[in-house]
């Protein structure tokens, strides 16, 4: 008989990176252009079944898609109470957002020290060439230590792989005692 847990995740990221439109092609698989600014906090539910040492897990995802804008920390701390792992999103589109990833990063992890993280370059299908923009992004995901993925909301490249590899990050956790 699977186990079941409910943990809370957080896509964290500058304004306009996708967090919004991942969320929607994962748990919905639908995905539209119109850029709708989030305000405060939404949360989202999804259920994913994962193998972990033998057992089956019913993993249902409380995802916390929190604002953008960087000049919250304050009130993002308050949001990351709790969380059992998170997304780092930029848009490889926008360096800027990709020159932020290292923030986003300190400030979660000043709440939840243990808790997994994947970071995300999304808006892939944007670029013809992702070489640059996946050395920036790898290159962080190695100083930190944690994996990457570049996604595309619209198209659905990666999106459910890196909730999965999140999942397995979430449940590998709670096995340890670490959230």
């Amino acid at each position: 008989m699977a186990k079941k847990l409910m943990k809370k995740i957080c896509l964290l990221g500058d304004g306009a990176v996708g967090k919004t439109s991942l969320i929607k092609k994962f748990v919905f698989d639908s995905f539209d252009d119109k850029y709708i600014k989030t305000f405060g906090t939404k949360v989202t539910k999804k259920l994913v079944t994962l193998n972990q040492q033998g057992e089956e897990y019913n993993l249902t995802f409380l995802i916390w898609d929190i604002l953008g804008q960087r000049v919250h920390n304050n009130l993002h701390s308050t949001y990351y109470k709790g969380a059992a792992g998170a997304f780092i999103v930029c848009d490889v589109t926008r360096k800027e957002t990709m020159d932020n990833l290292e923030d986003w990063i300190g400030v979660f992890r000043g709440v939840n020290p243990s808790a997994p993280l994947v970071l995300l370059g999304n808006k892939s299908d944007l670029l013809p060439d992702r070489g640059a923009a996946d050395a920036q992004i790898k290159a962080v995901a190695d100083k930190f230590n944690v994996p990457y993925h570049l996604t595309s909301a619209k198209t659905g490249d990666d999106v459910e792989e890196s909730f999965d590899e999140l999942g397995t990050g979430v449940v590998e956790a709670f096995i340890a005692g670490r959230v």
